[in-house]
């Protein structure tokens, strides 16, 4: 009967024990974890309980932990059925005649006490407990229920679980306790209100962590060499305020990766300290100018993993909206998009570092951009216009891109909301449209990965996550010629550039709302913001001025820290090659070009032009004028073919060139360019009001000596101007869409021709 008895026992709990149950995981509540690269705990929520609770596997916990709990609270534990009859006789025994307080609860007790909340101070309370921890034991195993105890266990206020509080009070993994932590952690469950008190260094504490030491010897006699009481000393950690870092990635992580109970981040807390620190410190001494918010994001090129992010200066402070994740803000970026349409006008040959560039009073269509300073340079090659982000030479260069142009490349790049091309026009060059930093930061990163766009990551990859397939937007020899450029940018502290090199660029909006720098050194990429949420202008909101020192300080403190660890310049790619050009012109030196250059050219890509602006021409040295041909007491000068623009830059700027001879005057001469029709605009269609309608100004540049340019449309004249000066056109509106021929001959004979189109609005 007795064997019966017992089979049929054996039965249900086999039974028990089979049928499907939830795990009891899911019985409590957890907290979410972000942790930094290097596993350091950066922030823990609450779990829904209010409770601080991260479950670990029983594997992922210190095993001097479990052994030290175990020898404290249980030494039976795995040969008892859940209930240990002589301790609770003991307990009893003890607490009755008044001797020191002993608990007889096993750690299967313990458990069912907080899995289902019962009361346990009463002789029905201790029943209940009795027959739930008997419950929990038919129903799973020995190791589920030392580790749900470990994941429940009180450890104050309200962190519950050894891996909360390992990770609170010393922040470490709980698998990565030393033997002191773990005797700490081991005897506070027992009476956590007494146990943490003075942040853990009281006599209570002490006292228990030395019983649970002495016991622990007594089991292990070899543990004795070590010296306890130093080892102790150490583990008695305070419990500090909870860690609150880089909260705005936190933050943005949390609302995104919201089924993760544990979120491994890419941040680099050493890197993210050094900027939040400087950022701190500069925005303090300019406060006095109205700098008092800014945003930063850096970026691992090579991994495209993002190592430190600040949304605003202080996450805590209304009055900037501190909240407000600045990396995430669509802002106007000024200037910082200027690198990439030189980047795509070396891929697709339109000029080469050295490449003359006019910075001159330009109309492009019912666009007239101007340079920051209202001022113009004159003539400057490609490199000094993108390193004095001059913006009518990278308008005008824009302006000749082919497919892909700016916009295009943008889109590809994956820079979102934007709207349509034709919306922006040839303003999307400086600034019109609007980028985030993160999105700033990944088309710099191209750049720093010879061309190759990649996604950004903000959390380390899966064990079995496919790699993000890579993007090609430019040609390495594009990157490398346009890093090369920005890298010469003179640092405005020293007017020198940057050693070791950086290749950066800044950037002011319209209005001076957004002050940006962003640019790459060794394997990082930077992107710093200045100014203001709402939008508001600052007139110090400049990007040289505001964002350029904050971002190079930045830089220099993250080298001082040995944080950056600085990388050798990218190889040559295979197709770049050094030439010498004609300095005054970037083409192929003539035998007439004075001083000579050496410069970037992608073999089958670069302009290939000879230089045709010098002339010999004969001069009397009596009267300095020049003559035609040689004669007696004239001498042979070399003298610049500037075209009417640049002559009358020259001129306003006190600069006269020699006037040049007409043709035919100097044998062998190259002849002079037709002129050139700079208003209207090839391809664009122009429509006229029919009420009160504006005339258009034709506008045409030539070439020296050249005084007069004659216009016609079709074939009938509309009339004279001189070289660079506007002569107005009204067409006929007698139809929409009708094409006029334009036509700007010079007095020499030599002509352009122009088709366009006019259409007529009611």
């Amino acid at each position: 009967m007795l064997a019966l008895f017992a089979l049929a026992l054996a039965f249900v709990l086999a039974l028990l024990r089979l049928w499907p149950h939830a795990p009891l995981s899911e019985a409590v509540g957890s907290s979410r974890a972000i942790y930094a690269q290097g596993g350091e705990l950066m922030r823990i929520t609450l779990a829904g309980d209010g409770q601080y609770r991260l479950w670990a596997p029983l594997e992922r916990i210190s095993p001097r932990l479990i052994d030290a709990v175990l020898i404290y609270e249980d030494r039976r534990f795995y040969m008892h059925p859940g209930v240990n009859p002589a301790g609770l006789l003991r307990s009893a025994w003890r607490n009755a005649g008044g001797a020191r307080r002993q608990g007889g609860s096993t750690i299967t007790m313990q458990l069912a006490r907080r899995v289902y909340g019962i009361d346990s101070r009463s002789i029905s309370g201790k029943l209940e407990q009795i027959g739930a921890a008997l419950w929990l034991e038919a129903r799973y195993g020995k190791r589920d229920i030392l580790e749900a105890y470990l994941n429940t266990a009180p450890y104050g206020g309200n962190i519950e679980g050894v891996q909360a509080a390992s990770l609170i009070y010393f922040r470490k993994d709980a698998a990565d306790l030393t033997l002191p932590e773990a005797l700490t952690l081991a005897v506070i469950p027992q009476n956590p209100v007494k146990r943490i008190a003075e942040r853990g260094r009281n006599a209570e504490l002490q006292a228990a962590r030395q019983r649970l030491w002495a016991a622990w010897a007594e089991r292990d006699p070899a543990a004795r060499q070590h010296a306890p009481d130093a080892q102790l000393t150490l583990a008695a950690q305070s419990r500090g305020s909870l860690p609150f870092l880089a909260p705005h990635l936190t933050d943005m992580l949390l609302a995104q990766e919201r089924g993760a109970r544990d979120i491994r981040t890419t941040i680099d807390l050493r890197m993210q300290a050094t900027l939040e620190r400087v950022m701190r410190q500069y925005l303090r001494a300019h406060a006095d100018v109205g700098l008092n918010n800014a945003s930063a994001l850096l970026l691992d090129a090579s991994t495209m993993q993002v190592r430190a992010l600040i949304g605003s200066a202080n996450w805590r402070d209304d009055a900037i909206a501190g909240q407000v994740n600045g990396t995430q803000a669509k802002r106007s970026p000024g200037s910082t998009l200027k690198p990439f349409i030189y980047a795509l006008a070396l891929d697709q040959g339109l000029l080469h570092p050295k490449t003359m560039l006019k910075d001159a009073p330009t109309a492009f269509g019912p666009y007239t951009p101007e340079n920051f300073d209202h001022c113009f340079a004159g003539p400057l090659a490609a490199e000094q216009a993108l390193i004095r982000s001059r913006n009518v030479p990278a308008v005008a260069v824009a302006a000749k891109l082919a497919k892909p142009g700016l916009y295009d490349f943008m889109r590809l790049a994956g820079v979102s909301r934007l709207q349509s091309e034709s919306h922006y026009g040839l303003a999307l060059v400086l600034g019109g449209g609007e980028v985030t930093s993160e999105e700033l930061a990944g088309l710099y990163a191209t750049l720093a990965n010879g061309g190759v766009s990649q996604p950004l990551r903000y959390t380390q990859p899966a064990p079995d996550e496919k790699p993000a397939q890579p993007l090609r937007l430019l040609s390495e020899e594009a990157s490398f010629i346009t890093l090369d450029m920005l890298r010469r940018t003179p640092r405005p502290d020293t007017a020198l550039p940057a050693r070791p090199a950086i290749a950066w660029k800044t950037g002011t909006s319209w209005g001076f709302r957004d002050a940006w720098t962003a640019g790459v050194f060794g394997r990082h990429v930077l992107v710093v913001w200045v100014g203001n949420f709402d939008g508001s202008s600052n007139p110090a909101l400049v990007g040289v001025d505001a964002a350029a020192p904050l971002f190079l300080r930045m830089i220099d403190a993250l080298r001082a820290e040995r944080l950056d660890p600085g990388e050798a310049p990218a190889p040559r790619p295979p197709d770049l090659r050094q030439v010498e050009v004609c300095a005054a012109t970037g083409g192929l030196p003539d035998a007439l070009c004075p001083v000579r250059v050496t410069t970037w050219f992608i073999a089958g890509k670069s302009p290939i032009e000879v230089s045709r602006l010098h002339r010999a021409v004969w001069v009397d040295e009596a009267s300095g004028k020049v003559v035609c041909g040689p004669r007696p007491g004239a001498r042979q000068q070399v003298v610049e073919q500037w075209g009417s623009d640049m002559r009358r830059l020259f001129r306003q700027a006190g600069l006269p060139r020699a006037a040049v001879p007409a043709d035919g005057c100097d044998s062998g001469a190259a002849p002079a360019p037709a002129p050139l029709i700079t208003s209207p605009l090839r391809g664009v269609r122009h429509t006229l009001r029919a009420y009160k309608p504006e005339p258009l100004v034709l506008r045409a540049e030539a070439a020296a000596g050249v005084r007069t340019v004659y216009w016609f449309a079709d074939d009938a004249l509309i009339g004279q101007a001189a070289p660079g000066e506007g002569i107005a056109w009204l067409p006929a509106l007698a139809e929409s869409g009708r094409r006029y021929l334009l036509r700007a001959v010079d007095d020499q004979g030599r002509a352009e021709a122009r088709e366009v189109v006019v259409d007529v609005a009611p």
